[in-house]
């Protein structure tokens, strides 16, 4: 174990700073550009020369992707990413990023799995509908880990800045419920879609995970608000963090939502009142430092995963597809609730496309499609349309969207 992170953190110093150096890229897309390009060209070494890449891929096919990123590095950056969410500026956004992050992803789910049935039917494929709406449930949801890491380079409005990092911490936490609900259903109970088990288990995961984070966070407010020493302050940051997480998964409740509601409430009610401004300025350097290495370590990893995944002709034309699936479906989520909650807005067109377009896709995504492996049905061509759409959304969409934004 300490040889694989000694590995991946040389690696992502090494990534880090070639793109720092000459490539100049926001950190996320440079360094995720450079291990996918090292990913493909160890895949086509592996084509010609199997034996010299068999240690490197019997290693990788030991290492559990989907675990590291759900129960481990997941919590770290949510709760470093809500920690910088101002309150202040959520209360005057919060209707929209309430609807963006429920509504908009029943919706996007939903169109996603019908027009993904419809596209693999035409390919004469006849997957069944409830592994399609797992599909769509890992693929609607934006990932707060891209969206803040690359939006967080570029000048963009106070107010649209929000919708965007605000729906992509809840949406994340409510994409993962929806995924859960489904797989558990689909797993445990054969398919058994009643109202009475998805609510079940969808209150167990969204009401749990917002309880276990309120209490972590207040449980942690009160122990900083008692002391003034910033080392052991930070200590309870991360014993909120692991604690919490843990907590939650223990009793099957959502752990992304509680980290979300955690960090707002440090980050808010904490700042204000528990700690000194010294003590404020450390946890935020201490906690952008762990966002940083997190980041770097997490887009290496996925860029090296995709030396697993079997890019087949058939697949790769599918998840083509799928791209603009995504994105239409993405564009439909928002309508209604944009129209609604942003009728004054002078620039509704505009800061749509930039809403559409900023939906970025990442981590997470792969993650939810890897732990699918093997388990349900069309599992290794949604492990590749998802590998396509999210290249896109981080390599196209986070590289273009400076273009939007250069018309405010």
């Amino acid at each position: 174990m300490l040889n694989f992170f000694a590995i991946l953190i040389t690696l992502s110093a090494l990534f880090g700073y070639v793109n720092y150096k000459w490539l100049k890229f926001p950190t996320s897309i440079g360094v995720m550009l450079i291990s996918v390009v090292l990913g493909i060209a160890l895949k086509s070494i592996d084509a010609l020369y199997p034996n010299y890449i068999s240690p490197l891929r019997s290693f990788l096919t030991g290492f559990d992707f989907s675990a590291f990123v759900l129960d481990f590095i997941l919590c770290f950056l949510l709760f470093a990413g809500s920690l910088h969410v101002k309150l202040s500026q959520l209360k005057g956004a919060r209707s929209t990023i309430f609807s963006f992050a429920t509504i908009g992803v029943f919706i996007s789910t939903i169109i996603i799995a019908l027009l993904t049935k419809l596209i693999l039917t035409w390919f004469g494929l006849n997957f069944s509908i409830y592994s399609c709406l797992l599909f769509g449930a890992l693929i609607s949801p934006t990932d707060p880990i891209a969206v803040i890491s690359i939006l967080s380079k570029y000048k963009i409005p106070p107010k649209l800045k929000t919708e965007i990092v605000g729906e992509s911490l809840f949406n994340d936490g409510v994409g993962v419920v929806v995924f859960t609900v489904i797989y558990s259903l689909l797993i445990r109970d054969g398919g058994a879609f009643t109202f009475r088990n998805v609510f079940e288990i969808f209150s167990i995961e969204v009401f749990g995970g917002i309880g276990i984070g309120l209490l972590i966070g207040y449980f942690g407010y009160i122990l900083m608000k008692s002391i003034d020493h910033y080392q052991t302050e930070i200590l309870i940051t991360l014993a909120i963090v692991t604690g919490g997480y843990s907590l939650a998964s223990q009793i099957h409740a959502s752990g992304p939502l509680a980290m979300v509601v955690a960090g707002i409430l440090i980050g808010n009610k904490g700042k204000e009142d528990a700690m000194s401004r010294e003590t404020a300025d450390y946890v935020d350097k201490f906690w952008e430092l762990i966002d940083e290495i997190c980041n770097t370590i997490l887009f290496v990893l996925m860029g090296l995963e995709i030396f697993l995944v079997p890019f087949e002709m058939k697949y790769l034309l599918i998840g083509f597809l799928l791209i603009f699936v995504a994105l239409l479906a993405r564009y439909i989520s928002l309508v209604p609730a944009f129209y609604i909650f942003n009728r004054n807005e002078k620039r509704k067109n505009l800061n749509l496309a930039v809403l559409t377009w900023g939906g970025l896709r990442g981590g997470i995504s792969i993650a939810l499609a890897l732990s699918l492996t093997n388990k349900i049905e069309g599992s290794s061509l949604f492990i590749v349309s998802t590998y396509c759409i999210v290249l896109f959304s981080i390599l196209v969409q986070g590289l273009s969207i400076k273009h939007l934004l250069s018309k405010f």
